[in-house]
């Protein structure tokens, strides 16, 4: 998948310097531009249909407009692209707009950058799995992508598992190869998903182990390699 061209919109030159750089760290995402007012964010996304922005990091206090209305004029001129705010605006009804107008994560000031990475790297596995071919085949994989971009509770996992790297197997799992029918019902072992996410063999197969348990997953024998049979994971 190529890069997730990103458009940073904030108002303070040091803040849209941090942002940017912050963007530049985490592996897959490319900054397409910078705009420190609504007016300038327009701009960009009007040039070529906004063809060359997958993601706007929004600001909601700038200095011309509010960056909801930036959203409503987006969304009436048809733009489907995706909105991260990153805000201070803790207002419950500024929440429940921003949700109703399609804004895909809310990131509140201050942040971390490891708080900043974890909704990056969430939406590029949301946007994977929303962008591949097909359709869904089950309720469970509608479910899957919603907990990928919105992330489960940390309560729900047992102790020593976490949210992100739950998702990150579900990935690997999701984006198996599979160039022909047959391999529909091919699977990863322990050690492929190892090292398809660097993580551990061992720390892979517990994660596996859970998703099998939580009924997101299926395990079987793999046949045809020398000695005992490699066991085997795909997504249900």
């Amino acid at each position: 998948m190529n890069d997730i061209r990103v458009l940073v919109v904030e108002d303070e030159p040091l803040l849209a310097e941090a942002h940017t750089a912050y963007t530049e760290r985490v592996p897959g995402f490319v900054v397409a531009g910078v705009a420190h007012t609504g007016r300038e964010a327009m701009a960009a996304l009007r040039r070529r249909g906004g063809a060359d922005v997958d993601l706007v990091l929004l600001d909601f206090r700038l200095p011309d407009v509010h960056g909801l209305d930036v959203c409503r004029a987006l969304r009436a001129a048809g733009s489907g692209v995706d909105v991260l705010a990153v805000t201070s605006a803790r207002d419950l009804a500024v929440v429940r707009t921003a949700v109703s107008l399609g804004v895909t994560h809310y990131l509140l000031k201050p942040f971390t950058f490891a708080a900043f990475r974890d909704k990056l790297e969430r939406y590029a596995d949301y946007r994977r799995q929303a962008l591949a071919d097909g359709e869904v085949a089950a309720q469970h994989e509608v479910d899957r992508m919603f907990a990928t971009l919105r992330g489960a509770a940390p309560h729900t996992l047992p102790k020593g598992l976490d949210a992100h790297t739950l998702h990150r197997v579900l990935s690997a799992l999701a984006d198996r190869p599979r160039a022909t029918p047959a391999d529909a019902e091919a699977g990863l072992s322990a050690t492929e998903v190892s090292q398809r996410t660097g993580i551990s063999r061992v720390t892979a197969r517990r994660y596996l182990e859970y998703l099998v348990t939580t009924d997101r997953a299926v395990r079987s024998p793999r046949y045809g390699t020398p000695g005992r049979p490699e066991v085997e994971y795909r997504p249900t």
